[in-house]
């Protein structure tokens, strides 16, 4: 089984990048080959500074490694490394149609506050198209993502297919993949919004960074609901979250932590979680530090994987230039 995703050198990472993306990655590669795509012609979709860029592109290699992922068995690559992605989403781009780009909910919510679409950039509109190429290039059998990127995959599927109609077997239809517990951690400040690297307050997350003292107060600040029972619930949605965390973390259930809980308060569930996270998170960041103070080893397994991807990425361009009549 072939497998693909990725993820943009825009930031931090944060602890919902980690539950909802990052584990599931790490398992999956034990379930086929996995391509791991950190798309940096996605994060240049809006203004990023250079040197902050190829600083951060390293970083999420680094934070990559030291979540557990093998490059002997998974292949970790930059997109603008191979550039088939570009060339496979111009050709994408002429069977989408602004239609089902207008329709993107991710694009609706980036573009929200502006004012008329003049100072909206053509990438950020076309951003799925070019998901869709990073896709389709390596022929997966599943793509992992979380939630919000659902539609984009559907996108997706359906440009594959018009392509496929269109001209010929080419590419394979992929699956998504969504994880089901944890997939969409909100924000410690606002249960009813993502976790965001964007928020505009930084107690909306746990950056994978934070240092034990910064996480205690983060957790000690964090919203919660009405009553004094740590419970979960529809009605509830600062402390199912606040559970969710903890329950993906610490592998027990909600109802177990719900009776473990008991009779005990926010206090100590608070510190508890806050243990929790702490302890969690060590291994990764004492592997991330050890690695980030190593960065020609880190572009060395860049250099490797962009190697092997280019020599899928190169196959299947071939057949889609020949199947729409491009002479070689």
């Amino acid at each position: 089984m072939t497998i693909l995703s990725g993820i943009q050198p825009s930031g931090v990472l944060h602890l919902g990048n980690y539950l909802g993306a990052l584990k599931q990655f790490i398992a999956l590669q034990n379930e086929g080959h996995a391509y791991y795509c950190i798309v940096d012609l996605h994060a240049i979709t809006v203004p990023q500074e250079p040197e902050q860029l190829r600083q951060n592109t390293l970083s999420l290699a680094a934070m990559y490694l030291a979540a557990g992922l093998d490059p002997q068995k998974s292949t970790l690559f930059v997109q603008s490394h191979v550039k088939e992605h570009a060339e496979l989403g111009w050709i994408l781009n002429t069977i989408a149609t602004m239609g089902e780009l207008e329709r993107m909910t991710q694009f609706k919510d980036k573009t929200s506050g502006v004012k008329g679409q003049g100072s909206v950039t053509v990438g950020l509109f076309d951003y799925p198209v070019l998901m869709a190429a990073d896709i389709l290039l390596y022929q997966p059998h599943i793509v992992p993502v979380g939630e919000d990127q659902q539609q984009h995959v559907e996108l997706t599927r359906e440009l594959a297919k018009r392509f496929n109609h269109r001209f010929g077997e080419t590419f394979r239809i992929p699956e998504v993949r969504l994880q089901k517990e944890g997939a969409r951690i909100m924000g410690l400040d606002n249960p009813n919004k993502k976790m965001s690297k964007s928020a505009s307050s930084p107690n909306n997350y746990i950056a994978l960074t934070d240092d034990a003292e910064t996480i205690k107060k983060k957790i000690a600040k964090a919203v919660t609901d009405s009553g004094t029972e740590v419970i979960s619930g529809k009605d509830k949605p600062a402390l199912t979250n606040l559970l969710t965390i903890m329950s993906v973390l610490s592998s027990k259930s909600i109802p177990q932590l719900e009776k473990h809980f008991a009779g005990k308060g926010y206090a100590a569930f608070k510190k508890e979680l806050a243990e929790t996270v702490i302890e969690s998170l060590a291994p990764l960041q004492n592997e991330y530090q050890k690695l980030m103070g190593t960065p020609q080893t880190l572009k060395k397994i860049l250099e490797d994987g962009a190697h092997r991807a280019r020599s899928v990425a190169t196959k299947t361009m071939e057949q889609a230039r020949e199947k729409i009549g491009l002479l070689k």
